[in-house]
């Protein structure tokens, strides 16, 4: 763990001494207020450092701490329902802990380490798996089965594995890889946010996805695993299309990321989509939905950040198996 201290501070950007040990993109603790922020440049022993937080007050000489881990989401149940701003800070939690406004340098798990989740075996001992092979569910919603899948990188053989109630820290399961030592598997990963998750065989977007709305099914219609965009002026339904298309289209994920939207913008979508009721169920479509919220009055590398927050989770929930409608609004200004 790498150790410095600043140098020079303009604005969101923070060159720090003494970092030769730090690595590029790796999480950093900036000052005693412990701000977050990420490595992005790296000359001999000074770090360029991209601070999340506001920076105001900062100086020369204040202590800065390399984590020695890459920007990283959590990657578990308590996923759903969830409103994360853009580096995964669960914000009703922040709320909760320090009141309405978000103090810098707050730090809060992304998922809730208390909370009991039944975890139900669908692997016995002794038998094979590998990376991305489903151990066990979790019934995290009414409407989601959270699918417990072996990280990437673990080969081996079911050692130990029971059914009962974890947290997302507890090991539920014990896998022997072939040189004789043993991994223990809990209910949460981590991924770093700027690697891909990896696939077998990418699959070509020949597969419509019904929208539910008749003028872009019939005039604009987007495939399944293709990507479309919603262009247009101030006040012109760009919001309202997403919403509708959350509500109906054909997904059972939605990972709705607002980067950069004005912060009345952003309160309308978070006030409404807890109202707005998912017409395959009745119930409400939080229950399916992950909300990342990052205004256009935060940071702008938190926004960067944002972007790359919600794919990851998508692409979680794609490795179960499911169809996930990825929506981010707006990247002209996330641009």
């Amino acid at each position: 763990m790498s150790k410095g201290t600043i140098k020079k501070v303009a604005g969101p950007l923070v060159i720090a001494e003494g970092m030769r040990d730090a690595n590029m993109f790796d999480v950093v603790r900036v000052s005693g207020q412990r701000l977050i922020g990420e490595i992005i440049e790296i000359h001999g022993d000074e770090a360029s450092i991209q601070v999340y937080e506001e920076t105001s007050g900062l100086g020369p000489g204040e202590p800065v701490e390399s984590t020695g881990v890459p920007m990283s989401v959590e990657l578990g149940p308590g996923l759903i329902s969830n409103i994360y701003d853009g580096i995964q800070r669960p914000l009703e939690e922040i709320r909760a802990k320090i009141g309405n406004s978000l103090a810098r340098g707050v730090e809060v798990p992304s998922l809730d380490r208390e909370k009991k989740w039944h975890f139900t075996p669908v692997v016995r001992q002794g038998d094979a798996i590998v990376a991305g092979d489903v151990i066990g569910t979790v019934q995290e919603t009414e409407i989601v089965l959270h699918r417990i899948m072996a990280p990437v990188g673990v080969v081996g053989t079911i050692k130990s594995i029971e059914e009962g109630d974890y947290n997302i820290t507890e090991t539920v399961a014990v896998i022997e890889t072939a040189n004789g030592t043993e991994q223990p598997l809990t209910l949460m990963q981590r991924w770093p946010v700027r690697r891909g998750r990896p696939y077998k065989e990418k699959l070509s977007p020949d597969m419509p996805l019904v929208t539910g709305q008749r003028v872009i099914d019939a005039l604009f219609p987007i495939a399944k695993g293709g990507v479309a965009a919603v262009p247009g002026p101030f006040g012109s339904g760009k919001t309202v299309i997403q919403h509708q298309l959350a509500k109906w289209a054909e997904a059972d994920i939605v990972v709705y990321i607002g980067c950069g939207e004005r912060g009345n913008e952003m309160t309308d979508v978070l006030n409404e989509f807890p109202e707005l009721k998912d017409p395959k169920t009745g119930r409400s479509l939080m229950e399916r939905t992950v909300l990342i919220a990052n205004t256009s009055d935060m940071p702008v590398a938190a926004r960067e950040a944002s972007i790359y927050t919600g794919i990851t989770i998508a692409e979680y929930f794609r490795d179960m198996g499911y169809s996930v409608a990825l929506m981010a609004d707006s990247t002209s200004r996330w641009a």
